[in-house]
C-alpha cells in the first residue's frame, strides 16, 4: 500500500503543469524594459495620429482587463481541476493568455510605437503561446479523451466567436477575481505613467535618446 502510494505521488508530480519561472521571468524582464525605454524614447509620430494610436492602445488595454475579468468568472479556482469549456473557453483554450498579449499590444500602441507594439505584443505571444502549448500537454494527462475532443474543436490561442456557447452553472471564485482584477491595475497604470513621462520629455525634463516609428 505505501510502495502504491509513493508511486501514485511520482505520477502525480510527473503530471504536474510546466514550471511558471520562467514565463514569469521573461515577462517581468519585458516589463522593466518597457519602463526603461519609455524614459528614453519618444514616438516618431505626434499630434492627431498619435492621439489615436494611444486611443486605440487604451480600448485593447480595457479589452484586456474585462477579458480577464470574464475569463476568471468561468476558470475561477478551478484551473487544472475542471475542464472548462464555456463562456471564453468555448472561443479559445486561453482566453487570459489571448487578453493578456492584447493588453501588451495596447500597452505598446499608448507608448505610441508602431516598432514598440510589434516587439512588445510578439514577445508576448510567444512566451504564453510556448506556456499554452506545454500546459496542453498536461491537461491532456489530466483529462484524456475529454480534452482531445475539445482541443479538436477549440483553438489553442486564437478566438472563434462562431464557437461560442454558455452554460447557466457557472459558479466564480470572488478571491480568483479579486486578484485578477488587481493584476489587471497593472495594465490600467500603464496609460498615466506612460502619460505623465511624455509631459515630462516634451518639458524638457526628461531626455529622449531615441525616437521611434
Amino acid at each position: 500500500m505505501v510502495i502504491r502510494s509513493y508511486l501514485a505521488m511520482g505520477a502525480f508530480v510527473r503530471q504536474q503543469p510546466v514550471n511558471q519561472r520562467i514565463r514569469i521571468r521573461i515577462l517581468q524582464a519585458g516589463g522593466l524594459a518597457l519602463a526603461i525605454s519609455a524614459f528614453l524614447l519618444q514616438p516618431a509620430y505626434l499630434g492627431d495620429a498619435h492621439e489615436v494610436i494611444e486611443m486605440l492602445g487604451f480600448a485593447l488595454v480595457l479589452a484586456c482587463v474585462g477579458g480577464r475579468m470574464w475569463s476568471i468568472l468561468y476558470i475561477g479556482s478551478k484551473k487544472n481541476r475542471e475542464l472548462m469549456t464555456f463562456g471564453p473557453y468555448s472561443m479559445t483554450r486561453n482566453p487570459l493568455y489571448f487578453f493578456s498579449t492584447l493588453g501588451a499590444i495596447g500597452i505598446g500602441l499608448i507608448v505610441g510605437s508602431l516598432v514598440l507594439t510589434l516587439a512588445l505584443g510578439l514577445t508576448v505571444y510567444l512566451v504564453l503561446n510556448a506556456t499554452a502549448s506545454r500546459e496542453s500537454e498536461h491537461l491532456r494527462t489530466l483529462f484524456g479523451a475529454r480534452y482531445d475532443d475539445y482541443a479538436r474543436q477549440t483553438p489553442m490561442f486564437w478566438p472563434k466567436p462562431r464557437l461560442y456557447r454558455d452554460s447557466a452553472g457557472v459558479s466564480f471564485s470572488p478571491a480568483a477575481l479579486r486578484r485578477t482584477f488587481l493584476d489587471g491595475l497593472i495594465f490600467l497604470m500603464a496609460f498615466p505613467l506612460i502619460e505623465l513621462v511624455e509631459h515630462l520629455q516634451l518639458q524638457g525634463y526628461l531626455p529622449v535618446l531615441l525616437r521611434l516609428p
